[in-house]
């Protein structure tokens, strides 16, 4: 739990008191690689703290699994829109590695939002931080081409390339993983030069 209260404390000013308050809301589950953490058609009841290990979400069209999402240590995962609607999820929250979070149970969450004003506000921060993420990713294919998006996922985030296998990042990426492999060769390439 000591990631989980690092990451609230560089979101919003949290007290001790407020902290006992969200202890029992929170949930810490230990995943194998390959279980999902929410499932399409599924309602989101809620928020998942990465404290260690990487998920993805996806969706599945035409019989192919389209990557809207990686989340990594330190990270939020859920999804926005059933977690806020009470909607059936539209895509999948999969465990791509050992996976170790910690659940906030949405029902839990309000009830202690009651009580201590600073879980109510952590809460928000969660959830702007998560929009945020989304938001940017939706920017990606909106301003940049197939290289620009490669070039900056390289600069903002470096961990992602390391991690995450060559299918998965092109579906992330909106591109064929021919392409990602030229994209990637041309930028070797570069540097050597």
């Amino acid at each position: 739990m000591n990631n989980l209260l690092h990451y609230i404390h560089a979101l919003t000013t949290f007290s001790e008191e407020s902290w006992q308050i969200l202890l029992p809301v929170l949930t810490k589950t230990n995943l194998k690689k390959g279980d999902y953490l929410l499932k399409e058609g599924q309602v989101c009841n809620e928020l998942f703290f990465i404290d260690k290990g990487y998920c993805r979400s996806y969706f599945v069209k035409d019989g192919v699994e389209k990557n809207i999402g990686f989340f990594f240590e330190n990270d939020i995962a859920t999804n926005i829109s059933s977690f806020g609607s009470g909607e059936p999820s539209q895509y999948y929250i999969k465990a791509c590695e050992p996976l170790t979070v910690i659940a906030f149970n949405k029902q839990k969450l309000l009830k202690a939002s009651q009580q201590a004003p600073e879980i109510e506000t952590l809460g928000r921060h969660c959830i702007r931080v998560f929009a945020t993420k989304q938001e940017q990713h939706a920017n990606l294919f909106k301003l940049y081409s197939a290289k620009e998006r490669y070039e900056l996922l390289e600069q903002t985030q470096p961990g992602i390339l390391q991690r995450v296998s060559l299918s998965q990042l092109s579906s992330y990426l909106g591109i064929s993983r021919e392409t990602l492999s030229r994209i990637r060769k041309r930028r070797l390439q570069a540097v050597i030069l």
